[in-house]
């Protein structure tokens, strides 16, 4: 059985997006909640854990719709892996049911907690940086620290070869291919190899 689960964070905001989604993938129940990702409890999601039982799947709108920090995720699969009930994320590519979909879940969660304690820290001490040597502006001749930061992960899903450039490009909110591929050579890949690759997948080019 498909169960749904959608939230969002106030009493003012719409759950409908989420939840017609949700119904189009074949979710036969589906719980809410109207709470702070940040909050511990969220009623209706203890009561969808109670509910699922093995073989199930649990389907959400968006990774973040369930958890409050990268331990608690890891944390809430590995519980659901124990009760041998499956992830399914509709706009991630995350899906338990598959070795390739368990990969990429573990490395998305590194990522959420890699830009949430580091990426913000690690930029705002490069531009200080930068002002105390005197340069206070202008486009930096070498990578950003935000993507020096992310280098690793990026590597990490290009050597998966489970996302297309577009893919990877987009969530990591890279703005164009030159900067992707200045990324990928900071993390010690050959760019010219990856370039000739990857432009042969069809779903780059859509």
């Amino acid at each position: 059985m498909k169960i749904g689960y959608a939230r969002v964070s106030t009493q003012e905001q719409t759950l409908d997006l989420q939840i017609d989604a949700l119904k189009k993938y074949g979710c036969e129940n589906i719980f809410t909640d109207k709470v702070s990702g940040l909050k511990a409890h969220k009623p209706e999601f203890e009561e969808m854990m109670k509910f699922v039982r093995e073989g199930d799947t649990v389907v959400i709108w968006k990774l973040d719709r369930l958890g409050r920090s990268t331990k608690h995720l890891i944390d809430l699969v590995a519980e659901l892996e124990r009760r041998k009930i499956n992830l399914v994320s509709l706009n991630d590519p995350i899906d338990t049911t598959s070795p390739s979909g368990i990969l990429v879940f573990q490395i998305f969660c590194a990522l959420a907690e890699h830009e949430r304690n580091i990426i913000v820290q690690r930029t705002k001490a490069g531009l200080a940086s930068a002002r105390a040597r005197g340069r206070m502006g202008g486009r930096p001749k070498g990578l950003l620290p935000k993507y020096q930061d992310i280098a690793p992960a990026v590597k990490e899903l290009y050597d998966a070869q489970k996302l297309s450039t577009t893919q990877i490009m987009k969530f990591f909110k890279i703005g164009s291919r030159r900067t992707f591929y200045k990324i990928l050579a900071h993390a010690g890949v050959k760019v010219q190899g990856f370039t000739k690759k990857r432009t042969r997948r069809k779903d780059d080019t859509q």
